[in-house]
C-alpha cells in the first residue's frame, strides 16, 4: 500500500462491529487498546520489546509475547508474561527459544512454540528449500511445542525429530532449510486438539495430544505459508493466506483470508483484495471473526487493520502510525508492522467495564 494517511481513515458506524482493538507493533515496547476512532483508550508499556503480539484473557488480564534484549550484541531473552489492567507482571514463564504464538489452553495451563536444533539423523531427513541454506556447520532447527501449568511445570510435549514423517513434508523451493518448518500458530480445538501453521511447508494440522499424531491435515501450496490458523466457533478453521510463493500468484497474486469447513476441506469463505494485489502482506498478519459475522484483518506488513462485511466490503479501516526507532539493524527498524490484531466487544468479560461502553468515545 501506498502511505498516506495512518490512524482511522474509514469507519462506517452502521456496519462496523463496536468494540476494542488490541495491537503491538513490531519491535516496540507497548501495547494499544484503540475504540472505534482510532483513539488510544489504554496501554501497556514494557521494558522489553513485542515477541509478536498480545491477547487478553477472560479476566481481563494481558498475555503478552516478550524478548528481552540484554545488550548491543541483541541477546535475546524470550518468551511469555501475564500482567494485568496496570500491567503488574502477575506471571511469567521465559524460553530463550520460545517465538511467534502462545495460548491458554481451557485447562487452565499454557502452551507455545519453541525452536530447537533437529539432532543429524532427523536433518537429513529434511526435503526441499534453498540448495545451502542451511545454518553454519550445515545445521537445520525446527519446531517444538510445550504445555506448562501455570507453576511452570512441563505436562506435555511435541517434538519435529521425534513426532513428524520428516520426509513427506517437502520445504518451499524458495524458503530456507535451516528453518524446517517455521511454526507461526499454535491454538485450541474446541474438542482439545492442538492446531499448528507450519509457514515454511504450506501445512496446517491439528495434533490429537493423546498420540502425538496428526489427526488432520491439510496442505497447499496456494496457501503462500499461512498465519493465523484457528478454529471460529461455529467450528470452521480459519487462516491468513499470506500468498507468497504460490502457483496462483505473481506480483499481483495478493493475499486472502480463507474459511475452512474441516470436514470436506472446501473454502467456505474468501476475502481478497479488489484488485487482488490491493490486499497483499507476503508473511505475518492474521484475521478475527467477530460477534457480528464481520471479520477483523490485520494486513500486518503495512500494519494496516480493517474490517469486512460477509460480502467483503471494507466497513472499518486503520493503518497504524507507529513506527520502530530507525537506528534498528536490518528490516525491524522504521516499519510500523504489527504481527496480528484483535478486538473485543465493549461488554466482554476481557474489557470487563473498565472502558465506555460507547467505544466511539474516549
Amino acid at each position: 500500500m501506498l502511505y498516506g494517511e495512518f490512524g482511522i481513515t474509514l469507519c462506517d458506524e452502521k456496519r462496523a462491529t463496536p468494540g476494542y482493538t488490541l495491537f503491538s507493533p513490531l519491535w516496540q515496547s507497548v501495547s494499544y487498546l484503540i475504540n472505534m476512532q482510532g483513539e488510544v483508550v489504554h496501554q501497556w508499556n514494557w521494558k522489553g520489546r513485542a515477541n509478536a503480539y498480545g491477547q487478553l484473557l477472560p479476566e481481563g488480564d494481558l498475555l503478552w509475547g516478550e524478548a528481552n534484549y540484554a545488550d548491543r550484541k541483541n541477546d535475546v531473552k524470550t518468551g511469555i508474561r501475564r500482567v494485568d489492567w496496570k500491567g503488574n507482571i502477575l506471571w511469567s514463564y521465559f524460553d530463550p527459544t520460545q517465538h511467534h504464538d502462545f495460548s491458554r489452553l481451557k485447562n487452565g495451563n499454557f502452551i507455545y512454540i519453541g525452536l530447537e536444533e533437529l539432532p543429524t539423523d532427523a536433518a537429513n531427513r529434511v526435503q526441499g528449500g534453498l540448495p545451502g541454506s542451511e545454518l553454519e556447520g550445515g545445521k537445520i532447527e525446527s519446531d517444538y511445542f510445550r504445555e506448562v501449568t501455570p507453576e511452570g511445570k512441563i505436562v506435555w510435549e511435541w517434538h519435529t525429530h521425534i513426532d513428524l514423517d520428516i520426509e513427506k513434508y517437502v520445504v518451499c523451493p524458495l524458503c530456507p532449510r535451516g528453518d524446517y518448518l517455521h511454526v507461526n500458530a499454535i491454538a485450541e480445538t474446541k474438542e482439545g486438539g492442538i492446531m499448528i501453521s507450519c509457514r515454511h511447508v504450506n501445512l496446517i494440522a491439528v495434533i490429537d495430544k493423546a498420540t502425538n499424531k496428526f489427526k488432520w491435515e491439510y496442505q497447499n501450496l496456494d496457501f503462500g505459508h499461512q498465519h493465523d490458523f484457528h478454529q471460529l466457533e461455529n467450528g470452521n478453521y480459519m487462516i491468513f493466506a499470506n500468498g507468497a510463493h504460490t502457483t496462483r500468484s505473481n506480483a499481483l497474486g495478493g493475499s486472502q483470508v480463507i474459511e475452512i469447513d474441516p470436514e470436506n476441506k472446501k473454502h467456505v469463505w474468501t476475502y481478497k483484495g479488489s484488485p487482488p494485489h490491493t490486499f497483499n502482506s507476503r508473511h505475518i498478519s492474521g484475521a478475527q471473526r467477530l460477534s457480528s459475522g464481520n471479520t477483523l484483518i490485520c494486513e500486518g506488513i503495512s500494519g494496516r487493520i480493517f474490517e469486512v462485511t460477509p460480502k467483503g466490503d471494507v466497513v472499518w479501516n486503520f493503518v497504524s502510525p507507529y513506527f520502530s526507532s530507525p537506528d534498528l539493524k536490518g528490516p525491524a527498524g522504521n516499519q510500523n508492522m504489527v504481527f496480528r490484531a484483535l478486538r473485543y466487544d465493549a461488554g466482554s468479560s476481557e474489557i470487563g467495564g473498565r472502558l465506555s461502553p460507547n467505544p466511539y468515545k474516549k
